[in-house]
């Protein structure tokens, strides 16, 4: 009797993770589907500076879930876009490949780097944002946004 109640467990278990399974794989396609189709691009009638950047998260697939949680718009700390926007930075964005992250940031021509993530760590929340985001990154304790990401090299342009 026991057995039986335990094999009727197994079967369901097995049942369900299955349905889960299909689940999941449906939830991957249709994320592999939009993203195939790409994203829209801000149009702008002006000359813009683009950097891109890159970062390791800790390779946590449940840390990796919390990060991009805190990302979304509804989640993330109002002051953190309003800090990236008072520095001059016209639009950013970030994307994720497992464990890296790779990001966009549009600027004016005229925009200063060093002095623009300057300024950003002293506003208004940043530091105490870049602290909570630490607990994700393979970064330095303490480290500033711009210690943690690393500029890339353009090699390609069309």
């Amino acid at each position: 009797m026991v057995f039986q109640k335990f094999n009727l467990f197994l079967q369901d278990s097995s049942a369900q993770i299955i349905h889960y399974s299909f689940i999941f794989d449906g939830i991957c396609s249709i994320i592999q589907l939009i993203m195939k189709e790409g994203y829209h691009s801000k149009q702008r009638n002006q000359q813009i500076r683009r950097y891109c950047q890159t970062l390791e998260l800790k390779n946590d697939p449940k840390l990796i879930e919390e990060y991009k949680f805190w990302h979304k718009n509804e989640n993330r700390w109002p002051e953190i876009p309003a800090g990236i926007l008072e520095v001059g930075i016209l639009d950013m964005e970030i994307y994720i490949n497992e464990n890296r992250l790779f990001m966009i940031v549009e600027t004016v021509p005229e925009f200063d780097w060093d002095l623009a993530f300057t300024k950003l760590a002293t506003l208004n929340r940043q530091a105490e944002w870049e602290e909570f985001m630490s607990k994700f990154q393979l970064t330095k304790p303490g480290a500033t946004s711009s210690e943690k990401w690393t500029l890339m090299e353009r090699i390609f342009n069309l």
